[in-house]
């Protein structure tokens, strides 16, 4: 789950991490008091689950609050397009009208999780304002990693590290080593899967404030967070992710391609994508329906499918090991008769009580394509969508 940057700068500041003082409008009068209550310059910034939303003209300087309204009646609806929106980009309901800052130096802060070793890492870097993918491709050396130890969390020695790695000494050691304490606990207090201030600046008065923040929460964790989850913008989340989430298929996200995928398990989802690429092919989304024997969990998933206008061909890929074929395959048949299917569909199943599931489609299964390995559903799959 992701929040919006005036969102989970809220969330920093009870965490003791220095960020501008502004406030969120909807309207542009709203927008003018808010400049108004800060009585001097400001940005006014377009809120969207989405990076890169100067270069998309969703970040506008207003030296006046007449000028800030201004500038948020022209940001407020529009609908911003940026390298993370896609072509479609995102309609802007709302800005963050906060004090200017006179940056002196831009630097980069976050904590993340690092899979290899299993323990959060805190990564900072010099490059303040670049996106990290592009600093870690082009100049790997100006990344500072600290792996840390969950169970005593981010020490001080590691937080001084960072801040010499970062040319922080003297006056802005304390001060910064203080705002890296402040971002580690708030990760680890909120179940946090990234906790992201770029850029982290050093203002021309000495003070080291997060001019940007970005905080996503790990899913499985949200039920100890009811006050997360009531920040969440459904707005800002694709209509099928939600309808899935509401029908009890929450393993499911929506791609761009036009094969849709219902399989078990999230390594074999990924292993069917992959298929599908190899066999020429794009996936429409990745979806695992889980090591759950529910009939009714399979006509959800294909009452998502069927509402995305880009499937052209169905691919479900069942190894089953405690899930049980059979319940697949009456889920398959239970979906074709409560709605109308009109793509082709490849069914290729294996495992548990394999037999009685072939049995159920051959009994009640309609017009199916029937695969044995996966590589010849996805090949079958992708044809069929050609078609």
């Amino acid at each position: 789950m992701k929040v919006h940057e005036y969102q989970a700068k809220r969330i920093l500041a009870d965490f003791g991490v220095s960020v501008p003082r502004g406030g969120v409008a909807t309207t542009p009068a709203e927008a003018r008091r808010v400049a108004e209550e800060l009585a001097g310059p400001v940005v006014v910034k377009a809120q969207v689950h989405a990076g890169g939303r100067g270069k998309g003209g969703g970040i506008a300087l207003a030296e006046t609050p007449k000028q800030a309204e201004a500038a948020a009646a022209r940001i407020i609806g529009m609908t911003l397009v940026t390298p993370q929106t896609g072509a479609e980009g995102r309609l802007v309901r709302s800005v963050l009208v906060e004090e200017q800052m006179k940056a002196e130096r831009e630097l980069y802060l976050s904590v993340i999780i690092d899979n290899a070793t299993a323990s959060p890492v805190v990564m900072a870097s010099s490059a303040g304002g670049m996106e990290i993918e592009e600093v870690a491709s082009s100049s790997p050396q100006l990344i500072q990693r600290v792996r840390v130890d969950a169970a005593v969390g981010l020490q001080p020695f590691q937080a001084r590290q960072l801040a010499f790695a970062l040319g922080l000494a003297g006056d802005l050691l304390r001060p910064s080593t203080a705002l890296m304490s402040g971002l580690y606990k708030a990760f680890a207090a909120c179940d946090c899967s990234l906790a992201e201030i770029n850029p982290l600046v050093v203002t021309a008065d000495r003070r080291v404030v997060a001019l940007d923040a970005k905080l996503n929460f790990d899913d499985n964790a949200l039920f100890r967070h009811p006050e997360i989850v009531e920040l969440r913008d459904l707005g800002e989340e694709d209509p099928l992710e939600v309808q899935a989430q509401e029908l009890g298929v929450n393993n499911y996200v929506k791609l761009t391609g036009n094969i849709g995928c219902v399989v078990n398990g999230a390594g074999l989802a990924m292993s069917t994508m992959d298929a599908i690429k190899l066999a020429g092919g794009e996936p429409a989304n990745f979806l695992d329906i889980g090591t759950v024997n529910d009939v009714a969990r399979v006509v959800n998933a294909f009452k998502i499918l069927t509402t995305d206008a880009n499937v052209k061909a169905i691919l479900i890929n069942i190894f089953g090991g405690m899930a049980r074929v059979d319940v697949i395959a009456q889920g398959v048949v239970d979906a074709q008769k409560q709605m109308k299917i009109s793509v082709p569909v490849v069914v290729r199943l294996a495992g548990t009580n394999v037999e009685d599931g072939e049995r159920i489609l051959a009994a009640n299964g309609g017009e199916l394509i029937r695969a044995q390995g996966l590589g010849e559903a996805a090949e079958k799959a992708v044809a069929a969508a050609r078609r």
